[in-house]
């Protein structure tokens, strides 16, 4: 059975405490192997809990566990003892905020409380809030190039040029590993998605990008098969430095509705830029009629 994480009502609820009674099932999981004080082995497990009983990905059930950490941190008390009041403290300074911001708070809380502690008192009122539609601005090539200037290390330019030219998600080219790349293709094929909320396909890069990429690579002096040595934190803060110095503010999601943008403008079909940025087509043309082979669509990409 699935369980409803996202609260959206695709999949069927975890059942409820009582249906499981007299059938020899653990009515709370997240009372296994814990101790009174240490959080540590219980969000342990319910970093496994999501892997496995709810099939996230491993760097979305780590982000969970994470955000756990910290609501357990900021309310000061055991996870069984948390109530829905508790909740609502930490989730009222979000509430007026971004909705992708407070959605993304919402979501772990959900996942532990009612799936994973068999607590949904503590969430079920709380909703999701739709999320707003507004034009996407997309900076121009100019803008673009000023904020790449600001960039001062190899792995920084090789980033946000493997960003700009290939549509990736921020984490989908972070998480890739050197076997990813076919060099003579220029090609990608990522392999990073175990969960079921993405998907990937195959995605290619520029020359501009593979140039970049070498020269930060031939800096690297160890044997790791990532392709990509930085740390989330580092990430952000060399991307927040360069938006600061350049007055250009540029994420690696803007960058990928740059690749879109530039794509359409290139007459490439969208539902060949949905298989580029991992997005499942939905139209039937899409699904049943169109050509993916590779070599399709590494020439689309050279048109």
């Amino acid at each position: 059975m699935q369980a409803d994480v996202d609260g959206t009502g695709n999949g069927p609820r975890s059942p409820s405490p009582s249906c499981f009674e007299g059938r020899g099932r653990d009515l709370n999981p997240g009372a296994r192997l814990h101790r009174p004080g240490d959080p540590d082995d219980l969000l342990d497990t319910f970093c496994d809990f999501c892997r496995v009983d709810l099939s996230l990905a491993e760097a979305t059930a780590k982000e969970y566990r994470r955000k756990m950490r910290r609501f357990l941190e900021a309310v000061s008390k055991p996870a069984e003892a948390v109530t829905v009041e508790d909740v609502r403290e930490y989730l009222k300074p979000l509430a007026s905020g971004n909705a992708n911001s407070y959605g993304n708070s919402l979501k772990p809380l959900k996942a532990f409380f009612r799936n994973f502690m068999r607590m949904p008192e503590a969430v079920e009122s709380f909703k999701f809030r739709k999320i707003q539609l507004r034009p996407v601005v997309i900076p121009s090539k100019e803008q673009l190039g000023k904020f790449y200037q600001a960039l001062r290390t190899p792995i920084a330019r090789a980033l946000f040029l493997m960003y700009a030219s290939s549509g990736l998600r921020n984490m989908e080219l972070l998480s890739l590993s050197k076997g990813d790349v076919d060099w003579e293709k220029r090609m990608i094929v990522p392999k990073n998605h175990n969960g079921t909320t993405k998907r990937s396909w195959v995605a290619f890069f520029n020359q501009e990008a593979e140039l970049a990429l070498k020269e930060y690579l031939a800096t690297r002096k160890d044997d790791s098969p990532r392709l990509f040595r930085i740390s989330p934190h580092n990430f952000i803060g060399v991307w927040k430095y360069a938006s600061l110095e350049s007055g250009v503010p540029v994420t690696p999601q803007v960058l990928r509705e740059w690749f879109c943008d530039e794509m359409g403008r290139l007459g490439v079909p969208d539902r060949y830029v949905d298989a580029f940025c991992g997005r499942v087509p939905s139209s039937v043309l899409a699904k049943r009629y169109s050509d993916f082979a590779r070599k399709t669509t590494r020439d689309l990409r050279k048109s």
